[in-house]
């Protein structure tokens, strides 16, 4: 089965240029540094060249990584989907059963999640729980820190913030 990343384009934007800096500049730049560390002569007492090759080694997994996300990307606009049940892109303001504390979060794509924004990834457990619902319904979800049993207050779609200004 064919494995589906969606997001809106500011994630897809934001792997792409990610990509763009790890070849043109990091990469390079990496490069560099293994030519200069082999000036150094003898490899095993070379903490540079090591340090050099493992920064090489990291750069290329990354690249690999993004490529895999980019090739299964699948841009959605979040303005385009309806809003009455919880979707991708949708803000939900959900209320704690016990604290009554309210929450808001916005379901994003993995790459574009950022907790301390409200942006959640749909991949995780609040959201997994929270998709397809409507306001109104309860939702028990197992969190890192247990339990907790959320009510639905609000489904709606405004733009997304990704960054502070």
């Amino acid at each position: 089965m064919e494995k589906i990343e969606p997001m809106t384009l500011f994630g897809y934007n934001k792997l792409q240029a990610e990509v763009k800096n790890l070849k043109e500049v990091k990469r390079p730049r990496t490069i560099k540094d293994i030519e200069e560390a082999l000036e150094h002569g003898d490899l095993k007492e070379n903490a540079e060249y090591h340090a050099a090759k493992e920064q090489q080694k990291l750069i290329d997994l990354r690249l690999a990584e993004l490529a895999e996300l980019i090739g299964s990307a699948k841009i959605v606009n979040p303005s385009d989907l309806e809003h009455t049940k919880v979707s991708f892109g949708s803000t939900v303001v959900v209320c704690d059963v016990n604290s009554e504390e309210e929450f808001t979060y916005t379901i994003v794509g993995g790459c574009e999640s950022n907790p301390d924004m409200g942006l959640i990834s749909f991949n995780s457990p609040l959201a997994k729980q929270l998709l397809g619902r409507e306001e109104g319904d309860d939702v028990k979800v197992q969190l890192p820190n247990g339990q907790k049993e959320f009510e639905v207050v609000e489904i709606r779609y405004q733009e997304i913030v990704f960054e502070c200004n």
